[in-house]
């Protein structure tokens, strides 16, 4: 028998712990660790959309990747039905569904949400952007024009666009940021990136940031592609366990090229 605890406990072997940043708030956050588990749907966030996806097709436990609770922006006070992070928690345990979220030590980990999105971009020679190891720093296979890899960038993720600087350099050494990671900008041109791939950039940093292509691919597309590595560990650390991607796409911000 597979149980809550089992699953938290391997994807911690994976992202540990103590790569999640003092704020942050990663572990299984909803259910009792004693729980079998027989299905889990893997979600970049946990919404009700996901929620009812997760019972509808009889999963015991979501994994997600952003916390549905207790960190920066959902701390919870209150389990009212008439809030809207109320009324999901409260479905989660009327339900009987386990929450298991790994956030930013899932963005530092080796095979983590930056490596993902660094090869999803097709980065080759990684390295790190920070002492934090949230970031990667990687190479194209050759140098091309910023507007060759614009195009690149919405389709390799899915994006429905994105909003960009242009630095005025072609695009070889690139830094990545998956999420909000608008804070890295000095480490990537410190290294001597010429662009930086993140999301949530603001109106300042693209007028105030020079010599460096500034990309914001969105926090979805960005983050999103670690979910598939998520179903694959799973799916290859307990075989007798059914893994599933949800099917929900939830990105809240649309852009247009």
């Amino acid at each position: 028998m597979t149980t809550a605890h089992d699953i938290e406990r391997s994807l911690y072997d994976w992202a540990p712990r103590e790569l999640a940043m003092a704020w942050d708030n990663v572990g299984l956050l909803v259910g009792d660790p004693a729980q079998e588990v027989r299905r889990v749907l893997v979600a970049l966030d946990i919404t009700q959309g996901v929620a009812e996806e997760a019972v509808e097709r009889g999963a015991q436990m979501i994994v997600s990747h952003h916390p549905v609770m207790n960190c920066a922006w959902h701390e919870v006070q209150t389990l009212r039905a008439d809030d809207a992070q109320g009324r999901l928690l409260r479905y989660l345990v009327r339900h009987g569904l386990a929450a298991c979220c790994m956030h930013t030590n899932l963005d530092a980990a080796d095979g983590g949400v930056n490596d993902c999105l660094a090869h999803a971009l097709g980065l080759s020679g990684l390295s790190m952007l920070n002492e934090e190891k949230i970031g990667r720093i990687g190479t194209l296979s050759c140098e091309i024009p910023l507007e060759e890899f614009l195009p690149a960038v919405v389709k390799s993720l899915g994006c429905s666009g994105l909003r960009f600087r242009d630095g005025g350099k072609p695009v070889h050494r690139v830094a990545v940021g998956g999420g909000a990671c608008r804070d890295y900008i000095p480490q990537a041109i410190a290294q001597g990136c010429d662009t930086f791939v993140t999301a949530d950039l603001r109106y300042n940093d693209f007028l105030d940031t020079h010599g460096l292509n500034l990309i914001d691919a969105g926090h979805y597309p960005t983050e999103n592609v670690v979910c598939e590595a998520v179903r694959a560990y799973l799916a290859k650390s307990f075989p007798l366990l059914e893994v599933v991607r949800s099917a929900s796409h939830h990105d809240a911000i649309q852009y247009y090229l």
